[in-house]
């Protein structure tokens, strides 16, 4: 994967949506940071190119979006497609959840997730020794 562009247009954004999380955005967050899974680190609400992505894991290449009720309009939901593409370009993975999923079966978020990483790991078996891989 090649370096993604930090966008500091959307800085100031990006800290605005930090403070004004969804429940479900502060529920994984609880359980994604300060390497608490499996000790990769995450960032939530990460500008990457021109777009802002709830949760980023930089050694996993991995964004995970929470979608609340608003990514269910048709228009929404065109313009997530559309941006999850462009991303993927990058070499981003996605892993999708509702806002309802993670408030309702974090177990089976925290599973996929995990799945997600073992499979990583299983493909790329120098990322585990990575100093990236942790917080420094």
């Amino acid at each position: 994967m090649f370096y993604l562009p930090y966008n500091t247009n959307l800085k100031d954004f990006s800290r605005q949506l930090r403070n004004h999380s969804t429940p479900g955005e502060i529920l994984l967050w609880k359980k994604l940071r300060a390497g608490s899974l499996m000790y990769y680190q995450f960032n939530r609400q990460k500008p990457l190119e021109n777009y802002i992505v709830d949760f980023y894991c930089k050694p996993l290449n991995l964004v995970i979006e929470i979608d609340g009720s608003y990514h269910n309009q048709p228009e929404q939901r065109i313009k997530d497609e559309e941006r999850q593409k462009i991303l993927e370009t990058t070499g981003l993975n996605f892993l999708r959840f509702s806002e309802m999923q993670v408030r309702k079966d974090m177990e089976l978020v925290l599973k996929t997730i995990t799945n997600y990483i073992l499979d990583y790991e299983a493909k790329y078996p120098g990322i585990k020794d990575r100093p990236s891989r942790y917080r420094k």
